[in-house]
């Protein structure tokens, strides 16, 4: 898996597959208004820009043509909507089994595997238990959830595959930035694991590929931007009726997750852009917690910005509000999704290879994806079933497994990694160039750190993992290290 990047000097186009060393080579620094936008608003407004000042992307589902002094994305994606559901969906499962099964072919028989307990890791093993030798690898500790444990031990009994289970203790917590870490070209969420990985995927250090269930959500699944596509497009009562049966099921308020969806569509992508960049100059932005899609959410991060900080972020939204693309919202949202996990995935190479790990990734393989996205995001989308087109495609999965509606969280896990290097944690938000350059307010950072590490408000959580692993990539890429393969210390 590449990224393909570029950038513009003197007339002249330089791209690579790098783009930490395209930045080197160019005298780029990390871009810290770019880096605190996507904190404060996401990424997915702005999937042509990287990490580095000068330095673009070109964007997953798209072409770089070079035919003259400015460069031009191609739209390559031309996926064409399914006809018949029932029909694409046996094309999904297809191409799924045929994208796992080439890969254990590849690697003469023999792969490891990531093996959660969640339905797509567990997928993934059962294909490739048919296909060859698995070494499949799970990871236990005392806040991971006892339910994914058992799930991932009734998978492997059935698969026949030989399963390794790694229980971890306080040295495996997350956000243990003490040991050297490599940096890949963007800021990772993995990076906060990297003792984890390193104590339970021991058992297939070495073996030609590694697969891993990433992707899956994407690919299975359809989020709410679906209703607000169904709105825009006129169907209105059946939007509707779906959110009412999935707010009911779930204990929750329909009228609220349906003002939200009739908000979204009638602001659509443009104007939500704008209302959020007009929120930010309007003065500090007060955090809420909200379940809903919509097209540019502000969370707690926007409330970490300064002045300076709120001023720059909204004018690159701004600017993003006058290229927008046009899309409908869940077709926005897909590829949005996908670019971030293809994203995530890259940047976790380089601690993989540092840990004799090869991994690979058949849910966001492009044949997968085609055939996914050939099935209308509304459909993929579960009311009270649980990614209904895995169902669909692969009927001979146990029902057991597809049946599975619950979904193992992190949350207590990632509390008490940040309870347990608070200090630490403390001083590398402080000591942050994002700080030091005015953009993020260290002391409205830290406060929320200080709660999350006392358990007493998980809302931001994962923004705070966000800005945690950026301040840390931030501080790597000034002092470039290269990680040995480390040993397991669990």
């Amino acid at each position: 898996m590449r990224d393909l990047v570029y950038a513009v000097r003197g007339g002249e186009v330089w791209w690579a597959t790098d783009a930490h060393r395209l930045a080197a080579s160019l005298g780029a620094a990390p871009d810290l208004e770019v880096l605190t936008a996507r904190l404060a608003a996401g990424g997915q407004h702005w999937p042509a820009l990287t990490a580095f000042g000068g330095v673009r992307r070109v964007p997953g589902g798209y072409g770089l043509l070079l035919r003259g002094p400015v460069p031009e994305l191609i739209d390559v994606r031309r996926v064409q909507p399914a006809e018949h559901p029932g029909a694409a969906a046996e094309v999904f499962g297809q191409q799924l089994t045929a994208a796992v099964r080439d890969r254990v072919r590849d690697a003469h028989g023999r792969v490891g595997a990531d093996l959660s307990g969640g339905v797509d890791s567990s997928t993934a093993v059962l294909l490739a238990a048919e296909a060859g030798q698995v070494t499949a690898v799970t990871y236990t500790d005392g806040f991971t959830s006892k339910e994914d444990a058992v799930y991932a031990a009734r998978v492997a009994k059935i698969a026949r595959v030989p399963h390794h289970v790694a229980r971890g203790g306080e040295a495996q917590l997350p956000f243990d930035f003490s040991s050297p870490v490599p940096a890949g070209d963007e800021p990772s969420a993995g990076a906060a694991n990297y003792t984890l990985d390193a104590c339970y995927q021991v058992p297939a250090v070495g073996l030609p590929c590694h697969l891993t269930g990433h992707g899956g959500d994407v690919v299975l699944d359809g989020s709410s931007a679906s209703w607000v596509a169904q709105y825009e497009r006129g169907h209105r009562r059946e939007a509707h009726r779906q959110v009412v049966a999935w707010a009911r099921l779930r204990n929750q308020a329909p009228g609220l997750v349906w003002r939200a969806v009739q908000n979204s569509a009638r602001l659509g992508h443009q104007g939500s852009l704008l209302a959020a960049a007009s929120a930010l100059e309007a003065g500090p932005v007060t955090p809420t917690a909200s379940g809903s899609w919509s097209w540019c959410k502000l969370g707690t991060a926007a409330s970490w910005l300064t002045d300076q900080g709120r001023d720059s972020v909204a004018a690159l939204l701004r600017s993003a509000a006058t290229t927008v693309p046009g899309e409908p919202a869940d077709e926005f949202d897909q590829w949005s999704a996908l670019r971030s996990v293809g994203a995530d995935a890259r940047a976790e190479e380089p601690m993989s290879h540092s840990l004799g790990i090869r991994p690979t990734h058949p849910f966001i393989d492009n044949r997968v994806v085609r055939a996914a996205f050939a099935v209308p995001p509304s459909a993929r989308r579960g009311v009270a079933v649980y990614k209904p087109l895995l169902r669909a495609a692969l009927p001979a999965l146990p029902e057991w497994l597809t049946d599975r509606r619950s979904k193992g969280s992190f949350t207590t896990q990632r509390i008490a990694g940040l309870a347990l290097h608070h200090a630490a944690l403390h001083s590398l938000i402080l000591d942050s160039p994002l700080v030091k350059a005015g953009l993020i307010d260290g002391t409205a950072a830290v406060q929320t750190l200080n709660r999350a590490a006392r358990g007493q408000s998980a809302l931001g959580l994962a923004e705070l993992h966000q800005l945690l692993v950026t301040c840390w990539w931030l501080g790597a890429t000034e002092r470039p290290t290269v990680a040995e393969p480390k040993e397991s210390s669990c």
